[in-house]
């Protein structure tokens, strides 16, 4: 099929502007501020431009969070162990999922925003795959028997996606922020420990 056609330079500029211009609109009025139609006023571009960029509302917050996803990927890529190369790899496994479940609850109102029935999967299907590839790579470096790691790939990737916010109060995530942060990647270790040590 070949490799996807180039951003034209106006579309990528246009896109810089309006996530400056969203992260402006969040630091200043919150989540419940953030429209299409307020967005495209406050970033001085149609409608229609908007439109087409994200979809929906939750469009807006889903590029936010991939946004903010590259970094952490580098992080993960070539940033210094565990959570980097270098480090055994049940110790970047469970470097990764508190490393992740953190960025998720950083990003918690953004992540909720970004919520969409409409998409097939919540966060999108390009952080879901990289994270399941890098924690299916990780697990085959494990002696684990028997384990059929692709499935396991999938249920450790599921723990650690937006849908995991649903599951909690909103009350931990807004009154005890560091408790739940705390919980959640005190959870993934102790998973990943009971898994992959015996």
């Amino acid at each position: 099929m070949g490799a996807p056609r180039p951003e034209r330079a106006d579309a990528v500029r246009n896109r810089r502007q309006l996530l400056a211009t969203a992260r402006e609109m969040l630091a200043e009025h919150g989540i419940d501020k953030l429209t299409m139609d307020a967005l495209a006023e406050r970033a001085c571009l149609g409608k229609g431009t908007v439109y087409r960029r994200f979809g929906t509302r939750a469009g807006i917050f889903h590029a936010l969070i991939e946004d903010d996803d590259h970094a952490f990927q580098e992080r993960v890529l070539y940033g210094p162990p565990p959570l980097g190369p270098g480090a055994p790899p049940v110790d970047r496994l469970i470097a990764y999922g508190r490393a992740r479940a953190e960025f998720l609850i950083e990003h918690r109102g953004i992540v909720r925003a970004a919520l969409d029935g409409r998409r097939p999967v919540p966060m999108g299907t390009e952080t879901t795959a990289l994270s399941r590839m890098h924690i299916g790579m990780l697990l085959r470096q494990i002696p684990l028997g028997t384990a059929d790691l692709d499935i396991l790939a999938v249920q450790l990737t599921a723990a650690l996606e937006a849908p995991l916010l649903l599951y909690m109060s909103a009350s931990a995530l807004t009154d005890d922020v560091s408790h739940a942060r705390e919980q959640v990647t005190r959870g993934w270790q102790e998973l990943i420990e009971r898994i992959c040590r015996p």
